[in-house]
């Protein structure tokens, strides 16, 4: 099943990582194109992309607003509170919910630039 990382905050301000599944079902999407899997839809306010130099290195923050950050390009290493830290690629999705807490650290480890597209949930 196709799925992304979700980042969130605890009751005692914590954060963690949690992999999520994506639930798919099938629907007439984009007729008359036969049927597809298509997932419940979110609620979004804006798009943005954001870049970041091979080396580049943000130190504890938290996530500005809830918002999913799809990987296009480079890799990036997440740190959560509790000490956990993944790598991300291209392909790579995550749902950033920790607008609160003691947030996460991010760097970009790719010889090449990394790039996400943000797009801000409701």
């Amino acid at each position: 099943m196709p799925g992304y990382v979700r980042v969130h905050t605890d009751e005692e301000g914590e954060t963690h990582f949690c992999d999520e599944t994506i639930k798919l079902q099938s629907m007439d999407y984009a007729p008359p194109a036969p049927p597809m899997e298509v997932s419940t839809p979110h609620d979004t306010r804006q798009f943005v992309f954001v870049g970041a130099r091979p080396g580049w290195a943000g130190d504890w923050h938290r996530s500005p607003v809830r918002q999913f950050a799809f990987i296009l390009a480079g890799a990036f290493e997440v740190k959560v509170s509790d000490g956990e830290t993944r790598t991300f690629a291209a392909g790579a999705v995550l749902l950033l919910e920790d607008t609160t807490g003691k947030g996460h650290q991010t760097r970009v480890t790719s010889a090449e630039p990394g790039l996400t597209a943000m797009c801000h949930l409701d």
